[in-house]
């Protein structure tokens, strides 16, 4: 018989889970009813199938989502959540980021903030999107400690090629002049190429003070608040054992 040497040239051609569905086929008497096509399709589907689940399992790893198993089908939406349905189902075809638009999701702590970033991360995942997701201060330390030991272009520019940024607890502690400086940097580079989601407790009206410089606050702001989706999450705190497992 073919079986075996046909398998083993699967093998070598990296088709192993084509080579798992035919030989799961030749066990199942039903599937010798189906024509040559119909029975092709079925292994062309189980290798297309393992491949995506693959690259989907990648992409979540190198994304670094603080909550990977978030998904935008498990968002609460409505007029007492600050989110209407029609808007969080767009914002799940992820039109957005083909169209290099910014989403900011403001909100009280507890109210899903960070949930719904990491959802809209994940939703980009699964279209073969790109995501890597930071908490601002963990991302000021990483481009700090960059600087110092000479890798501070090459970490620019990983972040410039990912096709969406989380920047989550922005608006948090006190920033330096240094700190200003780098987050022009990141958003600079993303401008116009790239979307950027930033969760924050702090008000949008309240983030040029926050960054502090009026020069280097409208220069960072200009570039992330006037392409962007705005939201303001209301609701109780969803820590307070409600499914939805949120900051």
């Amino acid at each position: 018989m073919l079986l075996e040497p046909t398998i083993d040239k699967l093998h070598e051609l990296r088709l192993a889970n084509m080579a798992d569905a035919w030989q799961q086929q030749q066990r199942d008497a039903k599937v010798g009813a189906l024509s040559f096509d119909e029975r092709f399709s079925l292994l062309v589907d189980a290798e297309h199938q393992a491949r995506d689940n693959r690259r989907l399992t990648r992409l979540l790893k190198d994304a670094q989502l603080r909550i990977p198993q978030a998904c935008v089908e498990d968002v609460e939406s409505g007029p007492s959540r600050g989110i209407e349905k029609a808007l969080l189902r767009q914002l799940g075809s992820c039109t957005w980021v083909t169209e290099h638009l910014n989403v900011l999701i403001c909100g009280a702590t507890g109210v899903g903030k960070s949930y719904l970033a990491c959802a809209l991360g994940q939703s980009a995942c699964r279209k073969g999107l790109r995501v890597l997701y930071r908490r601002v201060p963990r991302l000021l330390d990483e481009l700090a400690l960059a600087r110092a030991d000479g890798s501070y272009a090459r970490l620019l520019a990983k972040l410039a090629k990912v096709k969406i940024v989380v920047l989550d607890d922005w608006g948090l502690g006190t920033l330096k002049d240094a700190q200003r400086h780098d987050l022009l940097e990141v958003l600079e580079d993303r401008y116009g190429r790239a979307s950027t989601v930033v969760t924050s407790q702090l008000p949008s009206a309240n983030w040029h003070a926050w960054i502090g410089d009026p020069t280097l606050a409208d220069a960072i702001l200009d570039r992330l608040v006037n392409n962007a989706y705005k939201l303001d999450l209301k609701g109780n705190s969803r820590r307070k054992g409600q499914p939805e497992p949120t900051t």
